[in-house]
């Protein structure tokens, strides 16, 4: 029995959450570990196909993932929604974001696949002429915007042609830093659904939804899973509309993509000092509650080019490098009834490059196991 390289599935895709730093929505791995080999018990006539959304060519799946991404200086402009805050702007010397995931196989087999995926992502932010003196720089300056998440990915094949695959994820999204909230201030849940048809070991799609925060903010959206292999060469892989991807494989040791992806965070920032809405002559407003915390959203586009390379037989790198397109950075009102949006942000747009390393199974053992990538 042979089963295509990897399963590969993003997401966004969050429009792949949401998570906003801190709700990463639709942060589904991107690949899965193959299905365990069939004992010698087994015979010809009791050996059955099973369809899953991977198609050869694949990168390798990844156990481990280690990725830092660095931004070089940009403007960043501001505009108050409601009355008594001012307008800004200045530039930002640094954005930076280090990810740490891993995936566990829980349930391996060919008709039924598990898996557990723990992560930990950092984002940080300097402003230039600190203190700024405006009140959501100075409380997101230098402080950490943090995601700490958990995840169960299902996939269930049907039988040689239809698979469906599940996802639930739960995190911690935001600064973290004060002792007044509860966890429950910062929880993130995202999910999804996919049903799919493998209509040949080079063609795999599927249809369902995702719910998330790839958009910055909490909602429900149509996804489009699109795996293709047209040669041994090209393909391209897509978790549409958070993600497109053209493939190139230069050899088995060296696979080169480009294409975008839409990214969505979703932090909790606590203030250290209460924000008062003003009504338009300038008092405060009576009938509202000072703010100690904003939600702040952030979407964003990357048009990339990667390149990953196999460095040892259970050892990969990946390089990145591309243009991050800004289309919202907004903080809102998570206190009172209106969750009215307080600031309307928007960060240039800036290149990018990032550089992740990332542990996968030992060529060795996969052809054992009689799966080739």
């Amino acid at each position: 029995m042979r089963y295509s390289s990897i399963i590969r599935v993003g997401l966004l895709g969050a429009v792949v959450t949401g998570v906003a730093g801190g709700a990463r929505a639709q942060d589904v791995p991107r690949t899965y570990p193959p299905a365990a080999p069939l004992t010698p018990a087994d015979t010809t006539a009791n050996k059955q196909q099973f369809a899953n959304p991977s198609v050869l060519g694949m990168g390798p799946s990844k156990g481990l993932i280690v990725r830092y991404e660095r931004m070089p200086r940009f403007g960043v402009a501001s505009s108050a929604q409601v009355a008594g805050l001012n307008d800004f702007s200045t530039e930002a010397t640094k954005n930076a974001r280090l990810s740490i995931k891993g995936y566990i196989p829980a349930w391996n087999h060919p008709h039924l696949k598990v898996i557990v995926g723990l992560s930990y992502e950092r984002e940080e932010f300097q402003f230039e002429k600190l203190p700024t003196t405006y009140e959501l720089y100075d409380n997101i300056e230098n402080k950490g915007l943090k995601s700490t998440a958990a995840q169960i990915a299902v996939i269930r094949p049907v039988d040689d042609v239809h698979w469906y695959l599940a996802r639930v994820k739960g995190e911690l999204a935001g600064d973290y830093t004060s002792s007044e909230l509860t966890k429950s201030d910062y929880t993130r849940f995202s999910a999804e659904a996919i049903y799919g048809w493998k209509r040949s070991p080079n063609f795999s799609w599927g249809v369902g939804f995702q719910y998330g925060y790839t958009f910055g903010r909490l909602s429900l959206y149509p996804a489009l899973i699109y795996n293709r292999t047209f040669n041994p060469r090209w393909g391209v892989e897509a978790l549409a509309p958070a993600r497109v991807t053209l493939r190139y494989n230069a050899n088995p040791n060296s696979i080169f993509y480009a294409g975008y992806t839409v990214d969505g965070y979703n932090y909790i920032v606590h203030l250290r000092s209460p924000l008062g809405r003003k009504n338009p002559d300038g008092t405060p407003d009576a009938n509202t509650i000072p703010l100690r915390t904003l939600e702040l959203r952030e979407t964003e586009v990357k048009f990339r080019l990667r390149w990953e390379h196999e460095i040892f037989s259970f050892l990969w790198m990946g390089a990145e490098a591309g243009y991050r397109y800004n289309y919202a950075f907004d903080a809102f009102d998570r206190t009172n009834a209106d969750r009215e949006k307080i600031i309307d942000s928007q960060l240039n747009g800036a290149p990018y490059a990032s550089l992740e390393l990332f542990i996968t199974p030992p060529r060795k053992l996969l052809e054992k196991a009689g799966v080739r990538r």
